[in-house]
């Protein structure tokens, strides 16, 4: 009977909690970094409130990386009337900051029926944005876990924390570390440590961050475990190969959820007319629509060749053979890609013409 009662009670490993295809991309990483006889102990959590995974969870639980998968309905503050209340300003410091203690504890409180997992049997607890209500949830339960950045050195564009909370910030953060507010990336109480790719671009510090380069993780990569990577995320791979044989002079064109449908189009239009053209000569294009990008570019752009959203683009690096004459993005990070003989990356400056600056030069606001 005891024999039975400590097996009973012996902790799991790993759980990882991720909101995109990046995040289960950077998971997978972490795993394959591992001694082969680690492997396939960790714990998946697929969180559906705002990425659709499709058939991932039946793709990993196949991989042989995790040795459960589970999907996550978590819910945003907006599903509960009796939560939002409390989320208004009442154009007082004081006022403001008890109706926050109130809902950091009750939008913590109001994920626990949506939960599918306990948190408490794990040993390492993985959290990707942890800006999401799992944070509130986990702080309410005071469960310890270490946060990782929500994508590539975002954080160098976007201290969400600190903008989040600008106004007596030194105030909020001290109580985020008694836990009576929450704030993510960091900050929080039980929030054990921040994994970044590279501390030295961040412009604020946070004495949780930690340094985790994405590099050391994909380095000592062997052929099988690219393959494995390319069989997880791509369902219909001879699909993409046959799209991605097209033409010599290939010009690949990341896509994003940036601002409204119509603004996006002309943004992404003006890409394609402005750098798809390879020494003044028409090349293949190729779009790469971003997994949270609704904009139909089938309908929209049906003289380009569209590839699959539901897979991150990190993983093209992993095609045998393929290279792009050029990579076009907006915003998204490009240090990682190795398929491009070129990137032109665009960033505030480009975005300036199509809205606000102040809605997307962020850190410049804090």
């Amino acid at each position: 009977m005891r024999k039975r009662q400590r097996k009973k009670n012996k902790m799991k490993d790993r759980i990882y909690v991720c909101h995109t295809y990046y995040h289960v991309y950077v998971a997978c990483l972490k795993e394959l970094n591992l001694e082969p006889g680690k492997r396939g102990n960790a714990t998946l959590v697929l969180s559906t409130m705002s990425n659709d995974f499709g058939d991932l969870q039946k793709r990993a639980e196949a991989c042989g990386l995790f040795e459960a998968v589970y999907m996550f309905e978590e819910k945003e503050d907006v599903n509960f009337p009796e939560i939002m209340k409390y989320h208004t300003d009442r154009g007082n410091l004081f006022l403001n900051l008890l109706a926050r203690i109130r809902y950091t504890k009750l939008l913590g409180k109001a994920q626990q029926p949506y939960v599918p997992v306990d948190f408490k049997e794990y040993g390492d607890v993985y959290v990707f944005c942890d800006s999401d209500p799992i944070g509130y949830y986990l702080s309410w339960r005071r469960i310890p876990y270490h946060a990782l950045e929500d994508g590539l050195d975002c954080i160098s564009t976007y201290d969400t924390a600190r903008y989040d909370n600008r106004g007596h910030f030194k105030l909020k953060a001290y109580l985020a570390s008694l836990n009576l507010i929450f704030i993510q990336n960091g900050w929080a109480k039980y929030c054990l440590d921040m994994e970044v790719n590279d501390i030295s671009v961040l412009p604020y510090p946070c004495p949780k961050y930690i340094e985790k380069p994405r590099k050391e993780l994909t380095e000592n990569l062997s052929g099988e475990d690219k393959a494995l990577l390319v069989r997880l995320f791509i369902s219909n791979i001879e699909e993409i190969k046959s799209k991605l044989a097209a033409g010599r002079d290939k010009v690949l064109l990341l896509t994003e959820p940036l601002c409204e449908l119509d603004v996006r189009e002309r943004i992404f239009r003006d890409c394609i007319d402005q750098y798809g053209k390879i020494a003044g000569t028409d090349s293949v294009i190729l779009i790469k629509p971003h997994p949270r990008d609704v904009l139909d570019y089938e309908a929209i752009f049906p003289e380009h060749i569209i590839l699959d959203k539901k897979f991150p683009m990190e993983v093209l690096n992993y095609i045998e053979g393929l290279t792009f004459r050029r990579v076009i993005s907006v915003f998204t990070v490009v240090h990682a890609i190795r398929f491009a003989e070129e990137i032109v990356y665009l960033g505030e400056d480009f975005m300036d013409h199509y809205e606000d600056p102040k809605l997307h030069r962020q850190n410049e606001e804090i």
